[in-house]
């Protein structure tokens, strides 16, 4: 039971006995007292414990920290092998943190001293900048821990690090309470940063990050926070939800619920889809739509991951190259794609059409020395980001499989081979940038098409208006395509990462005891 609701009930028997033995003309008067001390006393009701979240505005500055980033340290690609690896290996957050728009309050030690930390389904650690952080500017303009000011704080001292998509983190574990909300976490283990990495730190709003993932993928198998709530009985039920409010004017950026879901939040009921993988929130994807046509990809089903602390949509570079076509989005002219469609594109279409096996094309037409049974491409963005140059041949290969993709759509769509030849050369011009988001021209957003996932056999569509983000104003304003490419290899591939642009359109509950998520459209 709840220490509020334990506060109301003896304050109640208190009252009643002071009415008893004053008269019954003070009943009024102590009812009122009542009802006023518990509407004075932390916003926690029917078992339900709220954080008020704060919306980062998208702006240009954080656009080209973004591409700065990627540049500079070409890591965001690197930490997914270094997760899809063996499972003796780091396992690494699929992230790119400075893309994170949402944020709340959190407190650290006795007296608590006060964080704002990035909520995150993506990961599973919890850190805050250390008073011991010298060498990196970030740690002078964020709020930094001091564990000499806490009374409960306990010494681990054992060295960490953790990798992002944007950079790196590293520091050292201690062990203090945590206070979320109006519940107080005891014996938390979290990281103490002493260095943070990369740019995309120093011009984030948010002083550190909470990790809402599961156990399996967290550095140095701390305790996440969110199991010791359950563990420690704060909490009602094994579920929180999240609510992202989209106007960009509201003052109140969202909301998580831990402990339930407000029906406020959401209209309609919740489509729920297990969880196929416990690490992250992992769950199996039906087919993927641009428009009212069928890409393809996931079409016998794709992993997908709900990510709090992704901003963007983020998909496999096919699919990605087919959205920036159907919404003019500016790209950058691929030689080699283009090369591969005019001199092989015939061949393409005729092995396609005998029956060949779409990953047996390009081997049989010796554009890649061995067949790859992959599902995805190792994308443009991916090569431009690895050290060192790669063999023409091998992109010549990357591009093949590609085309083949495409032109395997196509057909399905009963497409004549010129067409489909000269829409699969215009889509080169529409591979998406390794170095920024596309953008788009924001008076065409009316004429663009709809998006549609398959999830639990149940479209959850996506209008322009809500996949298309803007920055600026009037004269000023710029628009970017909520998508971004990233690809994975099979098996764990093909994979979609769905961020805030998707769980603000649809409320998200994340149901712990059953292993499974549901979706809803938010109110």
């Amino acid at each position: 039971m709840h220490v509020k609701r334990l506060f109301c009930l003896l304050f109640v028997a208190l009252l009643t006995v002071f009415s008893v033995n004053m008269g019954h003309k003070y009943l009024l008067l102590a009812f009122c007292l009542w009802a006023l001390t518990c509407l004075l006393l932390p916003a926690s009701s029917n078992g339900l414990v709220r954080i008020n979240l704060k919306k980062r505005p998208l702006d240009l500055q954080s656009i080209t920290a973004a591409k700065m980033a990627r540049k500079k340290s070409g890591e965001s690609v690197k930490g997914i092998r270094n997760y899809l690896g063996s499972s003796d290996e780091v396992i690494v957050p699929l992230k790119n943190y400075l893309d994170a728009q949402y944020y709340g309050q959190i407190g650290v030690g006795t007296p608590p001293q006060n964080f704002t930390v990035i909520f995150d389904t993506g990961s599973s650690n919890l850190w805050v900048p250390s008073s011991k952080c010298f060498l990196s500017i970030a740690c002078y303009i964020h709020s930094k821990y001091k564990s000499t000011k806490s009374t409960s704080y306990s010494k681990i001292g054992k060295s960490c690090e953790i990798n992002y998509g944007s950079g790196s983190i590293s520091g050292f574990f201690s062990q203090d309470s945590v206070e979320v909300g109006d519940l107080a976490v005891k014996n938390q283990i979290f990281i103490e940063a002493t260095r943070e990495g990369s740019l995309a730190f120093l011009l984030a709003k948010f002083d550190g990050i909470l990790g809402l993932g599961f156990q399996e993928i967290s550095v140095g198998d701390a305790v996440p926070v969110w199991y010791n709530m359950l563990w420690q009985n704060l909490v009602d039920d094994d579920v929180f939800s999240f609510w992202f409010n989209r106007d960009p004017n509201a003052q109140v950026g969202g909301e998580i619920v831990f402990g339930g879901v407000d029906p406020k939040h959401y209209k309609g009921k919740h489509t729920y889809v297990p969880v196929t993988k416990k690490g992250y929130w992992q769950f199996d994807m039906g087919d993927f739509l641009i428009g009212n046509h069928s890409t393809g990809i996931c079409e016998g089903g794709c992993a997908a991951i709900v990510d709090s602390g992704t901003s963007l949509l983020v998909g496999p570079t096919p699919v990605i190259t087919e959205i920036n076509h159907a919404i003019g989005a500016e790209g950058f002219v691929s030689a080699e794609c283009k090369q591969v469609v005019t001199q092989y594109g015939d061949l393409i279409w005729d092995l396609l059409i005998s029956g060949v096996t779409p990953n047996k094309v390009c081997s049989q037409i010796g554009l890649c020395l061995f067949s790859r049974a992959r599902s995805v491409i190792q994308s443009v963005v991916e090569r431009e980001n690895m050290n060192g140059s790669l063999p023409g041949d091998d992109l010549l290969c990357t591009a093949c499989e590609m085309s083949v993709i495409w032109i395997q759509t196509q057909l399905r769509q009963k497409g004549t081979k010129d067409k489909v030849l000269q829409y699969v050369n215009e889509l080169c011009d529409s591979l998406p940038s390794p170095s920024a988001e596309a953008v788009i021209e924001c008076e065409k957003i009316s004429n663009m098409p709809d998006i549609t996932f398959t999830i639990g056999e149940k479209p959850f569509t996506l209008t322009p208006e809500q996949y298309i983000l803007r920055t600026g104003e009037g004269l000023s304003t710029i628009c970017i395509s909520g998508f971004m490419a990233l690809d994975v290899p099979a098996p764990r591939g093909p994979l979609w990462i769905l961020g805030d642009v998707f769980m603000g359109v649809y409320h998200t509950v994340f149901d712990f005891g059953d292993l499974q998520l549901g979706f809803a459209e938010a109110a």
